[in-house]
């Protein structure tokens, strides 16, 4: 997707909503109202036995998609035009950075996007300042440790960490 394109003030729009959303639900005094103004972000109901606590940043939100059961603790940020799906029982730590887009490195269209998805499996524990980045899959029952950078998939009950992460153990 460039800058250019004709249908990109689609995306403007998008974007314009979700940051007036996003002013409310950060000021959200319960978990019901920011469940309630994530809803209006994702364009669907969340789930009761989710819990989100703000702040919370993403871009756009419309692509993000959160099963049940799902924790996401203070201060993450979810770069979504690419795609997330979050299945149930996830974990998410404090600061983690789900980035699903990135740039061409040629100059000359370095402003358009390249977008992949991250899915993270059910069970999955994603430590706290984690950085997942785009087109990974997190396996299930999966862990990936605080301050990790994560640029492959990670296979099924596998832990990992480091910049960039590698496995460690399997559980």
């Amino acid at each position: 997707m460039e800058l250019t394109d004709p249908e990109f003030f689609k995306v403007n729009g998008v974007v314009n909503h979700t940051l007036a959303l996003s002013l409310l639900l950060n000021t959200a005094t319960s978990v019901d109202e920011i469940r309630e103004k994530l809803g209006e972000i994702f364009c669907t109901e969340i789930d009761k036995s989710t819990t989100v606590f703000a702040p919370f940043y993403t871009n756009f939100g419309r692509f993000i998609k959160l099963g049940k059961n799902v924790f996401i603790n203070h201060g993450c940020s979810f770069l979504d035009m690419g795609g997330i799906i979050l299945e149930d029982d996830v974990l998410i730590g404090p600061k983690v950075n789900l980035v699903t887009e990135n740039h061409p490195l040629d100059p000359a269209i370095r402003r358009g996007l390249i977008c992949k998805p991250i899915l993270i499996k059910h069970n999955a524990w994603i430590g706290a300042g984690a950085t997942i980045l785009p087109g990974v899959t997190i396996g299930e029952n999966a862990v990936v440790a605080a301050g990790a950078v994560v640029s492959k998939d990670v296979p099924d009950n596998a832990v990992v960490g480091g910049i960039p992460a590698k496995i460690i153990k399997t559980i």
